[in-house]
């Protein structure tokens, strides 16, 4: 979506609007570790530049589902996630482009400590590396409540620590009074790294958290809208607006083309034909050159129900995208509040969310319970993750569920969490046996067993191990993944869909 350019009498004076996505200015937000700001400091920022006018595109460091929720509400556009483990760094500046095209100002958040990237792999999906490959400076946001001169020295080690990272700037987060910022600021005169802003605590700010992190915006929207607007406030009164655009706009101009659905599909191979046995005969063409069944309109376009609604917030919104480029026809849901799937289904996603916390009303909905039983009877595909995964399960906590996995699900204590590098198993609605994908975890919940006669995917980190369910079309697990690393995923899902 082309965000537009902003022109309300509260714009920062020298933007120009319709810039390419390549030269879109840009900031980058990080911060030392976890836990020192950066969702409200990059939230309100992009509350703060909205309020004057400008288009600004919203994007997540990493994996994080729940932060571009908050993102959208400031921004009014949607939040998308950057993720050079996923989807590759080639893909980091295409995607960025996509989500950027005819922006005035993006405005990225950092994942974790500035320098913190997957286990073992170096920078690789860190914070550090995306600056990088966008080209784009960071603003440092520390963590100021338990120090004073110390703070210098601090940003000084981060600025120094990397040559090809360029620290623009700090905001100072929490800090106590005027007499604690004027010694900061004093230590920070010292470091040669300007300050951009300074913010006092403020409970009005605060987002609760549970046991994956912040509380999503679709389960607390009043909240979250008053929430938003305090951080934006925030940030207004005490950060340099001016200042912090005019950094975004020394970002480096990007190359290439910005990322396409479409393209991506087309410049994915499609999976080989099997191979025949000596005898043997002909195998089947593939589902893509079966005929299929047409809709009314005459066109070949499978309905795909996507599960969305408090219980199924998790998604990246590239994989509707590819779906609908793929030849789909997206059709959103609600489990918690309607009984049967759209009408004419063919296909089902069910991502990643909290059916733990909705597991109540989930139960009570028997009619679509039975409905999306009845769906992975009749062969249709469907690809659940994680809470898809739980969904589908006979029983979640005592509760009963979809009943199309015969295993159970239940909350746990330990947090289950990391990058993962998978093989898939088993052919499937959404790979052929021996595809190598890449994904993550993020769970406290334990399905038992935790894979099926037909295993979804062989986990290669930080264990080995076989993990989730594929048995006809169904393929469930609790591995996220993000399709535009594997856009042929789509591909193979809607062609199934197609034949079903």
């Amino acid at each position: 979506m082309s965000c537009g350019a902003g022109s309300g009498p509260g714009s920062l004076s020298g933007f120009g609007s319709g810039s390419g996505a390549g030269s879109v200015p840009r900031l980058v937000i990080a911060a030392p570790a976890s836990g020192s700001g950066k969702t409200t400091v990059a939230t309100g920022l992009m509350a703060a530049f909205a309020s004057r006018g400008l288009a600004v595109s919203p994007h997540k460091v990493g994996p994080d589902y729940i932060d571009p929720g908050y993102h959208s509400l400031a921004s009014g556009r949607v939040g998308r996630n950057l993720d050079s483990y996923m989807c590759g760094p080639e893909l980091i500046a295409p995607l960025f482009a996509h989500g950027a095209r005819g922006c005035d100002l993006a405005v990225v958040e950092g994942v974790m400590g500035l320098f913190d990237g997957a286990s073992g792999e170096g920078e690789l999906a860190s914070t550090a590396h995306v600056a990088k490959l966008l080209r784009a400076p960071v603003v440092l946001v520390v963590d100021a409540s338990s120090q004073s001169r110390s703070v210098a020295a601090l940003v000084h080690g981060f600025a120094s620590w990397d040559p090809g990272v360029r620290i623009g700037g700090v905001i100072l987060n929490k800090v106590a009074s005027d007499r604690h910022e004027a010694l900061l600021r004093e230590a920070m005169d010292q470091s040669g790294v300007p300050v951009l802003g300074a913010l006092r605590r403020a409970e009005e700010v605060g987002t609760p958290s549970r046991h994956l992190g912040l509380v999503p915006v679709a389960e607390r929207r009043a909240e979250a809208v008053a929430a938003v607007a305090a951080m934006g406030a925030r940030v207004r009164a005490g950060c340099d607006l001016e200042a912090l655009f005019a950094l975004a706009r020394g970002a480096g101009s990007l190359g290439g083309a910005a990322w396409d659905a479409g393209e991506a599909l087309a410049f994915s191979p499609p999976p080989p034909l099997p191979v025949p046995s000596p005898g043997a005969a002909p195998p089947d063409p593939p589902v893509a050159l079966r005929a299929r069944p047409r809709t009314p309109d005459g066109l070949n376009r499978p309905v795909v129900a996507v599960a969305g609604g408090s219980a199924f917030t998790f998604s990246y919104a590239e994989q509707a995208e590819l779906l609908a480029a793929a030849g789909a026809e997206v059709v959103r849901f609600d489990p918690l509040r309607d009984e049967q799937l759209p009408d004419g289904t063919r296909g089902l996603v069910l991502g990643g969310g909290f059916p733990e916390v909705f597991g109540p009303e989930l139960s009570a909905n028997e009619p679509l319970r039975k409905a999306v039983a009845a769906l992975a009877e009749s062969g249709a595909p469907i690809a659940a993750e994680c809470a898809g995964l739980l969904y589908l399960c006979r029983e979640l906590d005592g509760l009963p569920m979809c009943g199309v996995i015969d295993a159970g699900a239940r909350m746990d204590a330990r947090l289950t969490l990391g990058y993962r590098d998978a093989v898939a198993v088993s052919d499937s609605s959404l790979a052929e046996a021996g595809t190598r994908m890449r994904g993550h975890e993020f769970h406290r919940t334990v399905v038992e067993p935790g894979a099926g006669t037909a295993a979804a995917w062989g986990l290669r980190t930080p264990v080995r191990r076989v993990e989730g369910f594929v048995q006809r079309g169904v393929h469930a697990s609790y591995l996220h993944t993000h399709w535009a690393g594997s856009p042929g995923v789509a591909r193979r899902f809607v062609e199934r869909c197609a034949g079903s």
